[in-house]
């Protein structure tokens, strides 16, 4: 009988996730053991660096000259409980997003809703006061609309509750959190409503005919370029007409690459969509896979 031990059990578990969740699991966990060791040893004054250099700050001028902030507050994290909650819920709901619209739609919904969230408490701020901001929540509430609008009535088993529709889970918590507006938590609430509100907006995008995977394709496409250009330049093939190991992976990936964009054409306008040139390398990719 085959024991598998229980790293080997928790590496399997984590690489069998899609690669847009294990990839945004996996630097949350990298920075959030940064910041605890960074804690360790160099004490608060680490980690109010970070947060000053990194964190959200919902104030105009510091978002329009320091944009980063918008990206880099959704991987810092309060505590363990903090990240653990927000990546419980990234996996639990997050998964079947992924499987059903791509890595690049569940990409593009995740950070838009992170941002949006950020960019509505810079307005709201100014009434209910600035503070700085950190965490995935926002985005995280984006997904978790996402999965709402795909499977309403999906049961979810709370603890000690009977199952409850995904879409009255959601909206429940969206509740809670306007309840909680104005309150003397730490806990910014504005973010994860506006996470919810972009990912509501993002997904009736989708369904009325919008590629959302075609707004991070550029990126993709830029980074694999470089990507290529980087292996070409460290292994050159020693005989100029056989392939070096790089160029395969590089036309590997740009297979996959296209097999992604034919399969995710197909999740949202259904395989009669396809061109007929489409269809025939849909084909190809196939046998090869």
């Amino acid at each position: 009988m085959y024991n598998e031990s229980f790293g080997s059990s928790i590496k399997r578990g984590f690489m069998g996730l899609p690669i847009a969740i294990r990839t945004i699991i996996g630097l949350n966990l990298i920075i959030y053991l940064v910041q605890v060791f960074g804690q360790l040893f160099g004490g608060s004054a680490f980690s109010n660096m970070l947060i000053s250099a990194f964190a959200f700050y919902p104030e105009l001028l510091t978002t329009v000259f320091q944009p980063w902030r918008l990206f880099t507050y959704m991987f810092l994290h309060a505590g363990a409980w903090h990240l653990v909650f927000n990546m419980l819920w990234l996996w639990w709901m997050g998964r079947a997003v992924e499987e059903t619209l791509g890595p690049r739609s569940f990409t593009v919904i995740y950070l838009g809703s992170g941002i949006g969230g950020a960019l509505l408490d810079v307005f709201f701020a100014q009434f209910l006061g600035i503070n700085y901001v950190i965490g995935a929540s926002g985005a995280v509430f984006g997904i978790m609309v996402a999965f709402a609008v795909l499977y309403p009535t999906m049961p979810i088993h709370l603890f000690l509750l009977p199952p409850i529709e995904a879409r009255y889970v959601v909206a429940g918590l969206i509740a809670l959190n306007i309840l909680a507006l104005g309150g003397d938590s730490n806990v910014a609430h504005i973010v994860h409503l506006g996470g919810a509100g972009i990912g509501y907006l993002l997904m009736k995008a989708r369904q009325g005919g919008f590629n959302l995977g075609g707004v991070i394709q550029p990126i993709e496409n830029i980074w694999l370029e470089l990507k290529g250009a980087y292996k070409k330049k460290e292994s050159a093939p020693k005989n100029k007409n056989m392939y070096s190991v790089s160029d395969v992976e590089i036309i590997e990936e740009t297979e996959q690459t296209e097999l992604d964009d034919i399969l995710e054409k197909i999740s949202e306008k259904g395989y009669d969509a396809l061109t007929k040139e489409e269809k025939k390398k849909l084909f190809e990719l196939s046998k090869k896979n």
